[in-house]
C-alpha cells in the first residue's frame, strides 16, 4: 500500500487539488449568485413605481406605521434628533377631563425616588404660594380609602407615572382634537368646526 501511495503521489496530490478547487469554486458561485439576487430584488423594489396616496396617506403597502415618516418597514430609518423639553413654565390646557396635567418645565436631575420627592419642594400646598407653583391636588393626600391624610400618599408620591413634561418635537401624526370646551363653544355659536366625527358623539 505505502509503495503504491509513493508511486501515485502526484495523482493522489492532484486529485486533492482538484475536489479542493472544485469545493472553492462551488462556495464562490454560491455567495456571488446571492449576492446578485439581492441587488436584483433591490433594483426590483426601487423600480417599482409608488403607489397612490390613500386617504390615510399612506404610499406603499408596505408603509405600515406612520410614525415611520415614509420609511418602508423593510429599510433602517434615521434616527431623529434629540428634541428639547419645553421650558416655558406655562401651564397648559388639558385635553379631556381628569386629564394629568402636562409639566411646563424640565425635570432633568430632580430626584423623584423613596428617600425625596424634589417636585414636593414646589409643589407641596404648604410651599406652593411661596414658589408660586400650582399645588398638587387635594385627591393626592386621600389614601385608598379616601381619608385624608397629613402628607402626601404613596399612591401619588412618584409624579412622573402620571405628569410627563412636553417636547418641541414636531407631530408625527395629524391631529384635529378639540378639548370639549372648544366644541361647545363653536357649537353655541353656530360655527361648529369639529370632524364630523367628533360632532355626532
Amino acid at each position: 500500500m505505502s509503495n503504491s501511495f509513493t508511486r501515485n503521489r502526484p495523482l493522489w496530490i492532484a486529485g486533492g487539488l482538484t475536489v479542493a478547487v472544485m469545493v472553492l469554486v462551488f462556495v464562490a458561485g454560491w455567495l456571488f449568485g446571492r449576492a446578485d439576487e439581492k441587488h436584483e430584488r433591490t433594483r426590483e423594489v426601487a423600480a417599482r413605481p409608488a403607489q397612490a396616496e390613500t386617504a390615510l396617506g399612506r404610499t406603499d403597502l408596505r408603509q405600515l406605521d406612520p410614525l415611520r415618516r415614509g420609511v418602508p418597514v423593510d429599510q433602517e430609518a434615521a434616527p431623529q434628533p434629540m428634541w428639547r423639553v419645553q421650558n416655558t413654565d406655562v401651564r397648559r390646557e388639558r385635553a379631556y377631563p381628569m386629564q394629568p396635567p402636562t409639566i411646563p418645565h424640565a425635570i432633568d436631575g430632580y430626584q423623584v425616588d423613596k428617600n425625596s420627592n424634589r417636585c414636593m419642594l414646589c409643589h407641596a400646598r404648604a410651599n406652593a404660594e411661596k414658589f408660586q407653583a400650582p399645588p398638587v391636588s387635594v385627591t393626592h393626600y386621600m389614601d385608598r380609602d379616601d381619608q385624608f391624610l397629613a402628607s402626601i400618599s404613596a399612591r401619588r408620591y412618584f409624579c412622573n407615572q402620571c405628569h410627563v413634561v412636553q417636547t418641541d418635537a414636531p407631530l408625527l401624526v395629524g391631529n384635529t382634537f378639540q378639548d370639549i370646551d372648544r366644541v361647545l363653544a363653536a357649537a353655541e355659536a353656530g360655527t361648529a368646526t369639529a370632524p364630523a366625527t367628533e360632532r355626532t358623539q
